[in-house]
């Protein structure tokens, strides 16, 4: 279509509110329809009739909804507020009823209801961005999210390879019609490689259920330096070891090369998997919310952040959490402080504990 200027206008709040209303038909199972590609557009052919759902869009709707809701609230929109705490409740229901593939979380149905990520499908049994948004979103049960998140980690990871699969097995040979992405050889960027930008997802995942040792692990597996340590490590490898790639091959004779790099959607989310799942340092508008994390082995970290003038040294070391704090550090718990934000200028160091037994409890 060709687009025009509107004759309507609204505050960002309403634009983002129409694009979550449009957002909320669902189809047999009470599922979001996935249209033509929902986050994996090549995808498109799922849902190509106007039936097709998707398990992952339900959770990344759910979170949506939830971060809307108090928005809504604050601005005294009481319909939205009930219509979308509505919609929320209905898609958590639906995705136990009909999203729960008794191990793990199917991807969706097809139009004609054939699941999509599941046990009982040739290929795709398991996709990886369903249990981590699982988990993400805040909505699954923790008993399921946890056995989903272990299959995935079991099913989809592969440490010999270093390789992290979006899913398995990929497409090849099923009559099944998903779209562009069986278009792409098996184990090739999102038919069944490692797509990057999907993975990360998961060390998010880790890191929330307190396997602070398995996100490590996911890190350091998808960081680009740790392909090409050696000269056959490299060879294999064949791109940029200082670059972010897209996706890295899975299935012979290429498994383990890299393809498209300087991939900024990805490299933007490993950065953040890095400081804020990992390390737990999130900003929250003019505050810095830290919630220590550590894998095994480790005796402390440092950070460094500038932001604007001033230039904030955090260091997290193990240590009983009664340790002094800096002015302008607020501990909320034992295993969280907030850190007022300022543009003054000048060097903050800010010295702050870890207690791993009480980051274990909170995790649980």
């Amino acid at each position: 279509f060709q687009p025009s200027i509107s004759d309507e206008s609204g505050t960002l709040f309403e634009h983002c509110a129409r694009g979550l209303d449009q957002s909320l038909a669902v189809g047999s199972h009470g599922l979001p329809l996935i249209g033509t590609g929902d986050w994996n557009d090549g995808m498109n052919r799922v849902g190509e009739q106007g039936k097709g759902e998707s398990v992952w869009l339900a959770w990344f709707l759910i979170a949506t909804l939830d971060a809307f809701v108090p928005l809504a609230e604050a601005r005294g929109d009481k319909a939205r507020v009930a219509q979308w705490r509505a919609n929320g409740q209905a898609l958590r229901q639906a995705l136990e009823h009909d999203g729960w593939d008794g191990h793990w979380y199917r991807r969706g149905f097809f139009d004609d209801a054939t699941p999509l990520g599941s046990a009982e499908s040739a290929e795709c049994q398991i996709d990886a961005i369903a249990q981590s948004w699982a988990v993400i979103s805040g909505a699954a049960p923790a008993e399921r999210a946890a056995t989903a998140m272990e299959e995935s980690f079991r099913r989809l990871v592969r440490p010999e390879d270093k390789v992290a699969l979006l899913f398995t097995p990929p497409f090849d040979k099923t009559d099944l019609e998903p779209g562009y992405i069986k278009a792409y050889p098996p184990g090739i960027r999102e038919n069944g490689g490692q797509y990057t930008h999907g993975v990360i997802w998961s060390i998010f995942a880790h890191a929330a259920l307190g396997q602070t040792d398995r996100a490590a692990a996911l890190f350091a597996m998808l960081n680009p330096i740790n392909h090409a340590r050696t000269d056959s490590e490299a060879r294999r490898y064949r791109v940029e070891p200082y670059s972010v790639a897209a996706d890295v091959y899975s299935v012979a004779p290429h498994t383990g090369r890299g393809g498209w790099t300087w991939y900024t959607g990805s490299a933007g989310w490993l950065y953040r998997a890095g400081l804020e799942a990992l390390l737990g340092i999130v900003r929250e508008g003019l505050k810095l919310r830290v919630t220590p994390r550590m894998p095994g082995g480790w005796e402390g970290y440092d950070v460094t952040l500038q932001v604007g003038l001033t230039r904030y040294d955090i260091r997290v070391s193990r240590g009983p959490a009664s340790a002094r704090l800096a002015d302008g550090v607020e501990m909320l718990s034992p295993t969280e402080f907030l850190i007022d934000l300022s543009d003054s200028g000048g060097v903050r160091s800010i010295e702050l504990p870890f207690s791993p037994d009480l980051t274990a409890i909170a995790a649980q």
